[in-house]
């Protein structure tokens, strides 16, 4: 899968926004997805928001493989200042906790505390929200772009809450960073296509969750690919068409409603030793992509002096 661009108008407003609101905001919290944590993490907001406090929250924890949500901690606590914790939408009480956590972070504050919380599109920000208010405040949807508004909320201990609409960054350089936004319905469904989005999404689950492939679909084949998967899932669910052929992006969205909304089992798209070779590779192409352009404008400089 190639680069993904997709960055409707309310979301250059709203980074806008974020950077005009800046002065007022104390502290963030930002929100990333524990399905994909290094994905998930926007590198606009973390340019935007510069030294400020911040508190960083796993959601969906209930949706993540828990082996790898503990790798993720412990990656956090040994290689990042900011505090990290892991939550599912029914851990209110540790959703609940996050305002006094804020507060601690400016024990001799007595005013409020102005706290904006941030995160890309899907991220369930609107769920934590409405926990943390103890009110339906916040629109939720599975769907990206539900939020487009900014407002403001009063919390306990005296923190002011700032949402914002979820945000990703005009270009993800990373391919496999794109694949991981898309799988998870972060992006949405019109700007991809569904069948390139399972089909990867496919080689990845028999890579690393073969079992649950088994258990759902009773899927078992060795050394299968991912269309011998697809095709399994659509004879399964009687997703055919004319002459017997498999309706590819019917299966699309079974198997990726699935993952979606945990009913495969619980699943995390990377791990730590995933980032840091993505991390490497990314700064590979980058320094690629710098080095042609330096040629191109070289080549440029030559044929006018000739000319």
């Amino acid at each position: 899968m190639g680069q993904i661009q997709w960055y409707p108008g309310h979301m250059h407003k709203a980074q806008r926004e974020i950077r005009e609101m800046l002065s007022q905001v104390d502290m963030f919290i930002e929100l990333l997805d524990a399905r994909l944590p290094y994905s998930s993490a926007n590198p606009l907001l973390a340019e935007i928001r510069g030294d400020k406090p911040c508190i960083r929250v796993m959601t969906k924890k209930d949706l993540a493989d828990p082996a790898r949500t503990l790798q993720w901690l412990e990656w956090y606590q040994g290689n990042d200042t900011r505090e990290m914790i892991a939550v599912a939408s029914q851990d209110r009480q540790q959703i609940r906790s996050l305002t006094q956590k804020c507060r601690t972070l400016f024990p001799t504050r007595e005013n409020a505390i102005t706290v904006m919380i941030v995160g890309i599109p899907n991220v369930g920000k609107s769920t934590v929200i409405n926990v943390l208010a103890n009110r339906a405040v916040a629109k939720t949807g599975n769907e990206p772009a539900v939020t487009k508004m900014q407002q403001k909320i009063k919390l306990d201990h005296n923190v002011v809450l700032l949402d914002t609409p979820g945000v990703l960054w005009p270009n993800v350089e990373n391919p496999q960073s794109g694949f991981r936004l898309a799988a998870s319905g972060a992006i949405r469904q019109t700007a991809i296509s569904f069948e390139d989005v399972a089909w990867s999404f496919a080689e990845f689950a028999l890579q690393h969750y073969p079992g649950l492939l088994r258990q759902r679909y009773g899927f078992s084949e060795e050394g299968a690919d991912a269309g011998a998967l697809l095709s399994c899932i659509g004879k399964l669910r009687g997703c055919l068409k004319s002459g017997g052929l498999i309706d590819q992006e019917r299966v699309a969205r079974i198997l990726l409603g699935d993952f979606r909304d945990g009913t495969l089992g619980p699943m995390t798209l990377e791990t730590p030793e995933m980032m840091r070779e993505e991390v490497l590779e990314v700064e590979r192409l980058r320094e690629e992509k710098a080095r042609r352009k330096a040629e191109r404008k070289n080549n440029w400089k030559k044929g006018k002096k000739e000319r």
